[in-house]
């Protein structure tokens, strides 16, 4: 089973078809990702990422329902106390 999370454009840094590269903002991580699927993609947008690859874009409603799913299952499945603090992976 694949797993992509969304993640909002924060600055691009090669702005190339084929080898596009932007700074993605996961809550407090930051990481490069692949965008060559997704060039139209602007700051502030948000987008897919599977594996280093921004996969598609989506509206800004369903980027926060998604992340809070993600916070509903990791409360179900490790309780309130046991989850990881803003900052630190799921």
């Amino acid at each position: 089973m694949c797993l992509g999370i969304p993640g909002r454009v924060i600055a691009w840094i090669d702005h190339d078809a084929i080898f596009g590269r932007a700074l993605v903002e996961f809550g407090a991580a930051r990481r490069e990702c692949h965008m060559a699927c997704v060039p139209d993609a602007k700051i502030g947008d948000y987008v897919i990422v599977h594996a280093g690859i921004a996969i598609t874009r989506l509206n800004a409603d369903e980027a926060q329902r998604t992340l809070d799913a993600f916070v509903a299952i990791a409360d179900a499945t490790l309780g309130q106390d046991e989850r990881p603090t803003e900052g630190t992976a799921l």
